[in-house]
């Protein structure tokens, strides 16, 4: 206690005890407190207000970092290729008949349908779907969000594809205006909210927003017929923010120290060299000094005056901590944005333990990120393609088919790469002959289609028999394997 709580004690006790608990709270929680050494930065502003202010010019850093900056284009290069990969998200159809099996037919027949379909998904018609997703990843994480309408029907210039009339037009973020908000009719920057802040419809230009377009030149798209997959830390929060948000500083100022170095270097390598006169009683300007110095390996220069003596340009650069202090960096950029260290830096030092930790642990967040793209593009695009399908005649579905479970399913995309085959595959065998797993959760580990593999392996192996290439997998029973034993005893002997 000090003077003044004893005075204010004299004068009123219950002021003094409400002083002194109030006191108490706050000493608790040393960190609320600002002092010289702690500045306690506070935010209390909602999600939407923050990305209100700050959302377009995140966005804007961010595609500038993804146009002008190696690190930037190599981590969502990375982040592409862990989470979406170079066939997309992977599709395996899980219908069930009513007995409670595998509708297989019907599986065969969803699956041969959405690959045809696969190959011109969108409406412009220039990407396949693996690529288009690529895009739309890359647009999400780096923008921190991306929409997708869903067109599908009768739709004037669209020609469908395998016979379904089914199409996705992705949009970048311009597309629905930041700024569009009207309390009253329940908009909240470009998007309709109801009383329980669900969408309802989206407000969208109609026309590319670079071209000068006034904000009264849109329509508005119902919530069912929009993809909308935006990367977000907070609830309520509407618009969705850059992966980069955390790290755009240390990015743009690693990018400018780079630059300095690099600067720094070349100067360096210029070879600067200089002639010192000498003092005024020493050093006689008579001379002719038209002279010029031919640098040589192992010259030996004596055409100096008297007072002259030849100095280097002397430089610390390149600087030898240059690669420290950046991996330094990049392993807190990895931290910020999900990515692994080793994948960013393209550093693959270290033990097969080590590298097999950091690649467990940064493919728990590729995951996340992957469950997130497939929860907001995948499977609602699967879901609405399926449907569409049914309808147009192009899918035939049984009767023997148990309507609940049509639109089962199983999402995969890029699985964990094995960094020891050998390794990884007897554990695999391990676990399948405890009955820990089964082959589909082997083949999917490995990034495959298990029906796909089960369907070339039977192909496979019926050409062999076929063709008489069957082997005998008991050497005792293999001509070769008894011919080449034989020999071996006829040396010995």
């Amino acid at each position: 206690m000090s003077l003044l709580d004893d005075a204010i004690g004299l004068f009123s006790p219950k002021w003094k005890a409400a002083r002194l608990q109030s006191q108490l709270k706050i000493h608790a929680y040393e960190a609320a407190m600002p002092t010289r050494t702690h500045r306690a930065k506070r935010e209390n502003r909602n999600a939407n207000q923050m990305n209100q202010f700050g959302g377009r010019s995140l966005r804007e850093q961010a595609r500038w970092l993804d146009s002008n900056h190696d690190l930037v284009i190599g981590l969502l290069d990375k982040l592409e290729e862990r989470v979406v990969g170079s066939r997309g998200i992977v599709v395996d159809p899980q219908p069930l008949l009513k007995t409670g099996l595998m509708a297989d037919d019907l599986s065969k027949q969803i699956r041969a349908a959405w690959a045809e379909w696969s190959v011109s998904p969108e409406v412009t018609g220039q990407f396949t779907r693996p690529v288009l997703e690529r895009l739309m990843a890359r647009t999400w994480l780096r923008d921190g969000e991306v929409f997708g309408q869903v067109v599908s029907g009768n739709a004037q210039g669209l020609t469908p594809s395998a016979k379904i009339p089914f199409w996705i037009e992705a949009l970048e973020p311009d597309y629905v205006p930041l700024e569009a908000n009207d309390t009253g009719k329940g908009l909240c920057q470009g998007v309709y909210l109801n009383d329980w802040g669900c969408p309802t419809k989206y407000m969208v230009y109609k026309n590319l927003v670079t071209s000068g377009i006034a904000l009264g030149n849109t329509k508005d798209i119902s919530a069912d017929n929009m993809l909308h997959l935006k990367f977000t830390r907070r609830l309520h929060q509407v618009r969705g923010n850059s992966l980069l948000s955390g790290i755009l500083i240390r990015l743009s100022a690693l990018k400018e120290y780079e630059d300095s170095e690099l600067t720094a270097a070349r100067i360096a390598a210029a070879l600067g060299m200089y002639i010192k006169k000498g003092d005024g009683q020493s050093y006689d300007e008579t001379k002719d000094d038209d002279r010029e110095v031919n640098i040589e390996p192992g010259m030996l220069y004596d055409d100096l005056l008297p007072g002259e003596d030849i100095g280097m340009i002397k430089s610390d650069r390149p600087n030898h901590n240059l690669e420290t202090f950046r991996n330094g960096q990049l392993r807190a950029v990895a931290a910020g944005s999900r990515g692994s260290f080793s994948s960013i830096s393209r550093n693959y030092n270290g033990t097969y333990s080590s590298q097999r930790q950091e690649l467990v642990e940064s493919f728990e967040g590729y995951s996340i990120l992957q469950d997130a793209f497939i929860a907001a593009v995948t499977r609602p695009m699967y879901r609405s393609w399926l449907k569409m399908a049914i309808s147009a005649g192009v899918i035939t579905v049984p009767v023997d088919v148990d309507r609940s479970t049509l639109f089962n399913a199983v999402y995969s995309g890029p699985v964990m790469p094995w960094i020891d085959p050998l390794k990884e595959a007897n554990s695999w065998r391990v676990l399948l002959r405890g009955g820990a797993a089964t082959e589909g959760d082997w083949i999917r580990a490995r990034g495959a289609n298990p029906g796909d593999v089960k369907r070339r392996r039977k192909a496979e192996v019926d050409e062999n028999r076929k063709l008489d290439l069957v082997f005998d997998t008991d050497p005792a029973n293999d001509k070769g394997a008894a011919s080449a034993q034989e020999q071996q005893q006829d040396k010995k002997g």
